[in-house]
């Protein structure tokens, strides 16, 4: 597999409206040292559609010049205008970026033909390696498990971050997929199902928090002690959905600036701060 393993869709720290370097190369390496395989940036969770094309470039390179080889770089990459995001990608291969994730096109709702047509031009437009982020819930369309597969035909595309939200199509999709085509769990919930199933790891933003066990869990898992990885499971499920009960990732940064990770709890418009209930919720994570 070309991905596996914990990869992290890191936050984009704010403060006082601006992106907070410090606080994200922070963030960083301890992320590194914490031992994910990968760190993703400028994905949903780094609340890309809020950025500036001045800092997305800030922030990718930035990113380059911390990772500096000590683990992977997939850089969020997605849209509904095929030809804009085509020109993008020039912008990203300026970079010695790993690949690039990209959702499905959302908004305009192509049916699964344009779907494939949208993946394929980008495939045909660059060396890089893509993972497709499936999460219909966001985006108005499900990528069908066909098409996953008829996209996987492309050398260069390489795997899916799964959130499509039913776990009878990830079975499928699993016991189904062609060899070599990775499947990473984007639904923090079924992580540990998926893994029994043969998934290859996960790309989820609750590994912000308490990462060297989710690391545990999947190395466990990788080793046949399925026993082991279920006890590390039962606490880590335990917090999961709180970190969804508001908007992500506006839980996650409240408790990364408690923790003092970042200085800033601070999210971009249209999201808000957490409310004050949720905030007496997540108070046994800090």
């Amino acid at each position: 597999m070309k991905i596996k393993g914990i990869w992290l869709p890191i936050v984009t720290p704010f403060k006082e409206e601006k992106v907070d370097l410090a606080s994200y190369e922070r963030l960083v390496n301890h992320y590194i040292n914490e031992g994910v395989d990968g760190i993703m940036p400028l994905a949903t969770t780094g609340e890309t559609p809020t950025l500036t094309e001045e800092e997305y470039e800030m922030l990718l390179e930035k990113t380059m010049e911390l990772t500096s080889g000590k683990v992977g770089v997939f850089v969020g990459l997605g849209g509904n205008n095929t030809k804009a995001l085509l020109n993008k990608l020039k912008l990203v291969e300026k970079y010695k970026v790993d690949g690039i994730l990209s959702v499905s096109p959302y908004y305009n709702r192509p049916d699964q033909r344009g779907i494939y047509e949208h993946f394929n031009r980008i495939s045909e437009n660059t060396d890089l390696d893509i993972v497709l982020y499936n999460i219909p819930y966001r985006t108005g369309r499900n990528i069908e498990n066909e098409t996953l597969f008829k996209l996987a035909e492309k050398k260069n595309i390489i795997g899916v971050k799964d959130a499509s939200g039913d776990f009878n199509k990830t079975i499928d999709l699993l016991l189904n997929r062609p060899e070599g085509f990775s499947v990473l769990s984007g639904e923090d919930a079924y992580f540990y199902n998926s893994l029994l199933l043969g998934g290859n790891g996960g790309i989820m933003a609750s590994a912000h928090l308490r990462t060297r066990d989710f690391i545990k869990v999947y190395k466990d898992i990788e080793n046949n002690d399925h026993k082991e990885a279920l006890k590390t499971w039962r606490e880590l499920s335990k917090f999961i959905p709180l970190l969804f009960k508001e908007p992500n990732p506006t839980p996650i940064k409240y408790i990364l600036e408690k923790k003092g990770l970042i200085d800033s709890g601070e999210v971009r418009l249209p999201l808000v701060e957490i409310t004050d209930e949720l905030k007496k919720e997540l108070e046994f994570l800090i």
